[in-house]
């Protein structure tokens, strides 16, 4: 049933688009038969695609032979997406000039429901470059599925329109606003399952638009939460709610529900109005719209079949029917499912959606037009390197920006402002996972971010980004490059803070991934910190963390990192003989530069005889092989640098098995003694903790001290 009661709108700010005059219009242009039609359509190509493998349209009585041998998918979610995607159509297309609606699955089991919503928005191609509606698509398209080479069972972006991958379970919401910040033209429209309202990114998401009060122009957010009673196994929480304690739950978190169950389709389409009506930009006070779809999950399929419950059970997740190709029983009730979409009215023979289905389309989506500055190598270098806090500054003056925290920047020492105050243009919220959603929504529209947080809560989000990564990897296969970098900026490293502060276990699980996106940078010194995190907000498609302390730190001579920064690796002449070395030092981040340059000066007072190369890694994954790290250290390179049978002492930042991995994906298995990160069993002073790992100049010199003797018997 709907919200009984509602409040008055309140007028919206000057500027902000008249969403409201969108509903008007599609309700005078679009009829109800027609938003029925189109969702029957989705609902048909949704259930089709899980079980035939032809007669697409039932012209003909089925078949057994028209039925999979295996049945798979899911379709449980779909009923309710597709009910939603049916609604919103003539919205998207009636939208304000220059404007734009954006939809985002929160869940990744609707694979069905997008690709039948891409089928019939004429944007899906199977069979060739030939039209997107025709009997051979449409037949492609079920029979295909779910069509493991090509796109897969699930939300990916390899679906046209996609821009979040479902199976990214939780920042939906988070990602949803991420995308509206300084795009007062956007709306977007995420669907979250009452089942993903139980994680702790979408729990905290409601509360978290709060932080965004007085940031900046934005555009508008309505959340929809499909409340179809079911998760995976069993009631959903939400399930077991009131009404009245739905409504409560929602109006204590700051916003106005608008409940409906889907069953009276001109009802529904006045309160998506009354919600259109409401929206308000992003970050504004007041309470903001969010609809609730109470329509059961895989509502329109099978209720029994041969005495057998399926409504309203386990069952509606996934294929509500097992084999219907050999059970008779079931073969009648897929037929009796399948005939109660009468698909003969939504397509023709063509297979092109008929005149009352395409009435309520939404239009092909549109990609958003960014424009971003741009910096090079030589443009660094043209200039005197500013400290991390100027490079942010200055990139904020350039515009669609921002700097997300989780409530960091202060102790993080980053000074954003002359006053001391937050700029508008940097959010700090204590959660980890929304200021990830956020940062994924914001790049995924165009526009440039940086995540600034502590070493040892980053790992929270591992998850979270091995997802994203997926997402962009897909997303490039596709030929949709050119996305502004995903960028991480990690200090309050664990080497100067306290027990329950140590751990560099992201970026171990990132180089981990061996994804190509991927680039760690572990620069020298804070000069080195602030020109990689320049060209980092200025790089397209790649996944940047920079681990640089916030703790003042020894300056190093700036003529190797030219070399650094295009090699990702580079010798340091300073501290190194000519000729071939006895043994190579290398080291990798600002506290292990700092450890071993210092080492390598004892070392030539204790052994002047003994030849050193110094060399410092800029990029860790240049340490990988090639081709599965593309910006890997070439051979020769990585010859030159290392020698070939040379013994080499690298100190790291990080765990020293994630780089030992990448090391023996070279083949280099023996010569190479890694130290880094290593737990320690209880709490220690920062000293303790560089002793404890083998990290402290003195054991650094001792180590390198004992290798020597050893290569050379």
């Amino acid at each position: 049933m709907a919200l009984t009661h509602a409040r008055t709108a309140e007028p919206a700010p000057p500027g902000f688009p008249d969403w409201s005059h969108t509903a008007r219009q599609a309700a005078e242009a679009v009829p109800d038969q027609a938003i029925d039609a189109f969702c029957r359509a989705l609902n048909h190509v949704s259930a089709a695609q899980l079980y035939l493998t032809d007669n697409p349209r039932l012209a003909r009585p089925l078949r057994p032979t028209d039925v999979k041998e295996t049945p798979c998918g899911h379709w449980g979610v779909c009923p309710p997406v597709n009910y939603m995607l049916a609604h919103l159509g003539p919205l998207t297309a009636r939208r304000p000039a220059g404007c734009e609606v954006l939809i985002l699955h929160g869940a990744g089991h609707a694979g069905p429901s997008a690709l039948a919503h891409a089928y019939l928005n004429g944007t899906l191609r199977l069979t060739g470059d030939g039209p997107g509606w025709s009997m051979p698509e449409l037949r492609a398209l079920i029979a295909g599925f779910p069509h493991p080479e090509r796109f897969g069972g699930e939300i990916t972006p390899l679906i046209p329109g996609v821009r979040h991958t479902g199976g990214q379970l939780g920042p939906a919401l988070a990602v949803a606003q991420g995308m509206v910040l300084d795009a007062p033209h956007r709306l977007v429209v995420p669907l979250v399952g009452d089942g993903e309202l139980e994680t702790g990114a979408t729990a905290a998401a409601w509360l978290a638009r709060r932080a965004l009060h007085g940031s900046g122009d934005h555009g508008a957010v309505l959340p929809v939460v499909l409340a179809n009673g079911m998760k995976m196994g069993g009631p959903s929480l939400l399930a077991g709610m009131s009404e009245d304690e739905v409504r409560g739950y929602f109006i204590g978190l700051g916003y106005e529900p608008l409940i409906h169950d889907g069953a009276d389709l001109p009802g529904f389409r006045r309160l998506l109005a009354e919600a259109f009506s409401r929206l308000r930009p992003l970050g504004t006070t007041g309470r903001q719209p969010v609809l609730v779809l109470t329509m059961p999950k895989g509502h329109t399929g099978p209720q029994q079949v041969a005495g057998r419950q399926i409504a309203g059970t386990p069952a509606v997740h996934k294929t509500p029917l097992k084999d219907p190709r050999r059970d008779e029983a079931e073969f009648e009730a897929l037929e009796a499912w399948l005939a109660s979409y009468r698909p003969v009215e939504l397509f023709t023979t063509q297979g092109r959606p008929t005149d009352l289905v395409r009435q309520a389309l939404p239009g092909p989506a549109r990609e958003p037009e960014t424009t971003r500055p741009s910096a090079s190598l030589d443009s660094q270098h043209s200039r005197p390197w500013p400290d991390a806090s100027a490079v942010i500054r200055e990139r904020a003056t350039n515009k669609a920006f921002r700097l997300f925290s989780p409530d960091e920047l202060a102790s993080n020492r980053l000074q954003l402002s002359t006053g001391g105050s937050l700029p508008p243009w940097a959010v700090e919220i204590l959660n980890e996972e929304i200021c990830h959603g956020w940062l994924q929504g914001y790049t995924e529209t165009g526009r440039d971010a940086l995540l600034a947080t502590y070493e040892a809560f980053a790992p929270v989000n591992t998850s979270l980004l091995i997802q994203h990564l997926k997402h962009r990897r897909l997303r490039y296969l596709t030929g949709q490059g050119g996305l502004p970098s995903v960028n991480y900026l990690i200090t309050s490293l664990g080497w100067h803070n306290i027990y329950t502060h140590q751990n560099p276990g992201l970026v171990s699980s990132m180089l981990e991934s061996e994804d190509g996106f991927v680039h760690v940078y572990t620069p020298a010194d804070a000069t080195r910190a602030a020109a990689v995190l320049a060209l980092m907000l200025a790089g397209r498609d790649r996944v940047n963390f920079l681990i640089t302390d916030k703790h003042p730190g020894p300056s190093f001579p700036p003529a190797p990192f030219r070399d650094e920064l295009t090699d990702g690796a580079a010798v340091w002449p300073h501290l190194s003989h000519r000729g071939l070395p006895d043994l190579v030092l290398a080291s990798a981040g600002d506290v292990p530069a700092r450890e071993l340059s210092t080492a390598a000066t004892l070392l030539r007072r204790s052994h002047p005889e003994v030849k050193v190369r110094y060399l410092h890694i800029n990029d860790l994954s240049v340490l990988g092989p090639a081709p599965r790290w593309p910006y890997a250290l070439t051979n020769q390179t990585f010859s030159r640098l290392f020698g070939t049978d040379t013994p080499v002492l690298m100190a790291v930042p990080t765990r020293p098995g994630t780089v030992r991995a990448l090391l023996a994906a070279r083949g280099e298995t023996s010569r190479f003694h890694v130290v880094g990160y290593q737990e320690p069993s209880r709490p220690t002073t920062p000293e303790g903790l560089l002793e404890h790992c083998g990290l402290s100049a003195a054991a650094l010199s001792a180590r390198a001290a004992l290798m020597i003797k050893e290569h050379c018997g």
